[in-house]
């Protein structure tokens, strides 16, 4: 046994899965750049070290995750169970199609069995029972927190509390600013960087004076500056930028309640390092000059909106990049197909319902049973032209369109403004995430964890650069 979890017994076969799966998540996410995390992709997990203090390897980092990935996942699904719980038609589903994919992908790089695939990928002890056990435990767990965190419910009171702790976290803020690092008044015959500073800084001044009224002014002063002669410099413009999103640098001062239309300042950018004494020094970088242009409390409602997608067909992918694009001919056929849909729904009852029914038969996104029903749809969610419709302006209840997305054309009905606001919503998110973590911590932590012997566990792997 490598692991026990509560009354489970994981053989090293077993948390070979959770150790490759912690494997191919890191190199999927930061494997193009491994080697500034410190990670050499020619070596043996096993032989490099993290921490000299400990002897910690990678091949250990990368065990310790997998023992408490399999902690979560058999605790969760533990509770799952305790709880009456079970999976869905589309939980099975996803199971049994990722069984079908190992046998797919075995096929695919020409191995004479699933089992053989499997052994190929996480170790001598894999086979298509083991692999089915430890997919259907992680789909349990995933499903059961997904349960758990959407049955939380919160009151208006509640989210008024949230809210007063910090109004401005739920706004967004918008507005234009422009750098001068110090070093770019920095001659190259002078070293007093004291000089540069205060160069920089009177630079970021005359960014602000009493002419500067609007953004276009700021602009233009700063192509006016001596740094910026033959070039097009101008402001970086941040717009409905999330709080958590504003530079720290400037956020106290963008995010000040006092904050109106027109305010300008500049603010120094500045790091401190400390000495093998313990004794600070702080260093002038360069300075932000800021323009503020406004503020939104996000209090407008969300959306809710049906679609019918009709994918494009065909296309050419790139082998190199994996990106397929479509010929006019093959997007001009999807946009053809998008208009009779549309057509077909005008010509009959033209109502919401009718509309759903077409959604269920002819779209090319969901699963049938949904009516192409998004609701709850809040800015920034869908891709831009989606996005731009169902927020336009002037939309209104009963609208309906069709837009060009990356996916292909979409028939749209505009359902209506929800009783949900932004605001809310996202307070709401944050509570729920909170809360959905301090219970999946208080359930994964009741359960104990002992290890046992892991000298099976394919410590001497070498990850592939990606």
């Amino acid at each position: 046994m490598a692991l026990t979890v509560g009354d489970h017994k994981i053989s090293n076969a077993e948390l070979n899965y959770f150790y490759m799966s912690a494997i191919n998540s890191f190199n999927s996410n930061y494997g193009s750049y491994a080697a500034m995390l410190g990670l050499d992709t020619s070596k043996p997990l096993n032989e490099q070290v993290i921490n000299n203090d400990t002897g910690l390897t990678w091949a250990d980092d990368f065990l310790n995750t997998a023992k408490d990935n399999a902690r979560s996942a058999y605790a969760l699904a533990d509770a799952a169970e305790a709880a009456g719980f079970t999976l869905s038609e589309d939980d099975l589903a996803d199971i049994d199609s990722a069984i079908n994919n190992m046998k797919l992908y075995a096929n695919l790089y020409g191995y004479s069995s699933t089992k053989d695939f499997l052994k190929a990928q996480y170790g001598s002890g894999a086979t298509e029972e083991s692999y089915k056990q430890y997919v259907t435990v992680n789909t349990l767990a995933n499903a059961y927190y997904n349960s758990y965190s959407s049955s939380l419910t919160y009151t208006d009171a509640d989210l008024r509390a949230a809210e007063s702790e910090n109004y401005d976290k739920y706004s967004s803020f918008t507005y234009n600013t422009y750098y001068l690092a110090a070093s770019k008044f920095q001659a190259e015959d002078e070293e007093d960087s004291d000089k540069a500073v205060k160069a920089a800084e009177e630079a970021a001044n005359s960014l602000i004076g009493e002419d500067v009224a609007t953004v276009a002014d700021f602009d233009a002063a700063i192509a006016a500056l001596d740094i910026n002669k033959d070039t097009e410099a101008s402001s970086t413009a941040y717009t409905d930028q999330q709080y958590a999103s504003v530079s720290t640098t400037v956020r106290d001062w963008i995010t000040d309640s006092a904050r109106k239309e027109g305010d300008k300042t500049v603010i120094a950018n500045t790091t401190t390092s400390t000495d093998d004494d313990g004794n600070e020094t702080k260093t002038t970088l360069g300075y932000y000059a800021v323009f503020f242009t406004g503020s939104n409390d996000n209090t407008f409602p969300l959306v809710n909106v049906r679609h019918i997608l009709v994918k494009f067909e065909g296309g050419t992918t790139d082998s190199t990049t994996g990106t397929t694009t479509y010929s006019d001919e093959e997007k001009n056929a999807a946009k053809e197909k998008a208009e009779e849909i549309l057509d077909e729904w005008m010509s009959g009852d033209a109502t919401e319902d009718s509309f759903a029914a077409l959604a269920n038969e002819k779209s090319d996104d969901g699963d049938g049973t949904t009516g192409g029903l998004y609701e709850n749809v809040y800015p920034g969610q869908m891709v831009s032209s989606f996005n731009d419709w169902c927020f336009d302006a002037s939309r209104q209840s009963g609208n309906t369109g069709i837009i060009e997305s990356e996916y292909g054309y979409h028939v749209m009905y505009f359902v209506g403004k929800s009783s949900t606001t932004y605001r809310d919503y996202q307070i709401e998110s944050e509570l729920r995430s909170t809360d959905a973590q301090e219970w999946y911590d208080a359930t994964v932590e009741a359960v104990p964890m002992t290890d046992g012997n892991t000298k099976y566990i394919r410590k001497n792997l070498i990850i592939s650069a990606s």
